[in-house]
């Protein structure tokens, strides 16, 4: 079939948007509501026609206004088609082709798709392949899910994929978040990059993704089972998100005042795809007495001209011609003369040879010595000359020159004295080898089988992101575990006075230091030994008995807690006093903690 040809007597082709594997997807115009519609085409005889039949009727019962409907489905002569909605938009790959969402925009999008979805399953309907192609924001702010269960039928899936939507919206979400996508459905969003087989998590591919949104994301994919169905998958959502009505009314705006979305907060990666304008329409009475219009075979389309960007750029420092100036003298010379230069001025004259002495006095030359002490070279003879005797008078002592070069003697003695003391002072804040203990390398070897947990027992709830207490003894600097932002630092007046990590040795054993490697200075850290008992309680009375071994404050992202003698402990506390400021606000992250022994 060609643009132009009617199917059904209803349906007018407009133009072919999509074509794979034997099926065709039109943008097509129903003559009889007068709008525009999609049309899936495939041939009745392909394996897939049933499925799609039924996928029609079955989307047909599922009601919500995120949904883009099926509104005919039937068979005519050779084809099997299915008509739906037609809706106007940017598809969410699309979006994020460029670069990905704002956290907030991109939960907004992912729960409206979710709350959808959970409609079709309430009514026994899934989707069956939740895509980013397959979900769009439409010209007026609006997110609409398109193929519902029909998409998947023209691939050839089986029906009641509900565990597929439920990984897929994990992958809207994730695609959202990093423009990368990991759900189970093919699609053409570049592939999310994996780690032993699974997806890296969101806040891995890019940062400033909130944990909560991470959390939901990983929970999703990485099948831990806590969100089992998509009515929970929206609470999730909306618990971060709080008022969706906010979102979408700012998202409204932003359509309605045309703007593309690029800004600081919040970037598209393409233009919205402009509207058809609809063509004008006859009354109905004309239109009820007036046939079809038949189909014109025009041969082939026209292939229009690509447009050429115009390669005539301005150039800095060129003129500008405005339309509403006719002044053409831009070019014509300053009347005014510029000043002329400074006279220039000829250096003064240097004598060629020195100036004679003044009249009567001769220069003085140096005596003579040993062999030379009885030859003068103005002598004619070359007997011993005496030389004329010049009278030459040394000048006045000065008065107290001695005195005052003893005094300067008696302040380098002074100064020297002090710098010794000042040296001999120091070397007591050194190593035994004279280096800076700061900058010495830890002793003894590193204790492998320590495992690390967290420890709050100022919080509500006590517990400080449990979940990622392991990244600190895995060995990977570039993975971390990091407290809860706070408003305030820790200490007098703060919220809480600190938080830590409980480090369980296995057994009681030597520990000569502790090296901790940090994402942020300076970062406050006490070293408390708990003995054989693990630290636990809350309040003031959880940290009784537990020793302070050492302190230390981190510097270029490290820091080496050493106790003065050797500690014998199975458990010990890194016990956080004092939070880095990130934009504002205050929070710590422990990459990796060594234990030596």
């Amino acid at each position: 079939m060609r643009p132009g040809d009617v199917l059904a007597n209803r349906y007018r082709l407009v133009v072919l948007l999509h074509e794979r594997s034997g099926g065709r997807f039109w943008k097509a115009w129903d003559n009889v509501l007068a709008r525009f519609v999609a049309l899936h085409l495939i041939q009745v005889d392909d394996d897939r026609s049933p499925l799609l039949q039924d996928a029609a009727r079955r989307s047909a019962g599922v009601h919500d206004p995120h949904l883009l409907r099926v509104l005919d489905a039937n068979t005519l002569d050779d084809l099997c088609y299915v008509v739906n909605e037609w809706g106007e938009g940017t598809s969410l790959n699309n979006m994020v082709a460029e670069e990905p969402l704002p956290p907030l925009r991109a939960a907004w999008i992912a729960a409206e798709t979710a709350a959808m979805v959970a409609a079709g399953h309430q009514a026994g309907v899934a989707h069956g392949r939740l895509v980013p192609e397959n979900v769009l924001l439409d010209t007026d702010g609006a997110v609409k899910v398109i193929g519902f269960a029909v998409d998947a039928a023209l691939h050839g899936l089986p029906p009641e994929r509900k565990g597929a939507d439920l990984v897929d919206i994990g992958g809207i979400l994730y695609a959202a978040l990093t423009g990368r996508w990991a759900g189970v459905s093919d699609s053409g969003v570049p592939a999310a990059p994996l780690e032993h087989g699974r997806p890296l998590r969101a806040r891995q591919v890019r940062a400033g993704v909130p944990r909560t949104l991470d959390a939901i994301c990983e929970d999703l994919l990485g099948g831990r089972g806590r969100l089992t169905s998509m009515d929970a998958v929206v609470d999730a959502l909306l618990a971060y998100i709080g008022d969706p009505t906010v979102v979408a009314q700012a998202e409204g705006e932003r359509v309605r005042s045309g703007r593309s979305g690029r800004s600081v907060e919040d970037t598209d990666a393409t233009d919205q795809i402009p509207a058809v304008t609809a063509p004008v329409l006859a009354s109905p009475e004309a239109a009820a007495d007036t046939p079809p219009a038949p189909a014109v075979d025009d041969g082939p389309p026209t292939q229009l001209a690509p447009m050429v960007a115009d390669e005539q750029h301005t150039q800095a420092g060129a003129p500008a011609f405005l339309d509403d100036v006719d002044e053409d003298n831009w070019h014509a010379p300053s009347g005014i003369k510029p000043p002329p230069p400074p006279p220039f001025e000829e250096p003064p004259e240097r004598p060629l040879f020195a100036p004679d002495p003044p009249e009567g006095r001769l220069r003085r030359l140096p005596p003579a010595t040993g062999a030379e002490a009885g030859y003068w070279p103005f002598a004619e003879s070359s007997g011993p000359h005496t030389p004329i005797p010049v009278d030459v008078e040394d000048p006045d002592p000065t008065p107290g020159r001695n005195w005052l070069r003893l005094a300067g003697v008696l302040m380098a003695i002074l100064l020297v004295v002090v710098v010794v003391i000042f040296l001999m002072n120091r070397g007591g804040e050194r190593t035994p080898d004279g280096n800076d203990p700061s900058s010495a390398t830890p002793s003894g070897s590193v204790l492998t089988g320590v495992a690390a947990s967290d420890f709050d027992p100022f919080g509500d709830p006590p517990n400080e992101h449990p979940e990622d207490v392991a990244l600190t003894v895995d060995g990977k600097p570039d993975t971390a575990w990091e407290t809860t932002t706070y408003k305030q630092d820790f200490g007098p007046g703060g919220l809480k006075p600190g938080v830590g990590l409980v480090l369980d040795l296995g057994s009681s054993r030597s520990v000569n230091s502790v090296v901790v490697s940090v994402n942020g200075d300076p970062t406050a850290i006490e070293l408390r030994t708990a003995g054989d008992v693990r630290p636990s309680g809350t309040g003031e009375a959880s940290l009784s008995g537990l020793d302070v071994a050492a302190r230390a404050t981190s510097s270029g992202g490290k820091l080496t807690l050493t106790p003065e003698s050797t500690v014998t402990t199975r458990y010990l506390l890194l016990w956080i006093t004092s939070l880095p400021t990130v934009g504002g606000e205050f929070r710590a992250a422990v990459s990796e903690v060594e234990v030596r022994g």
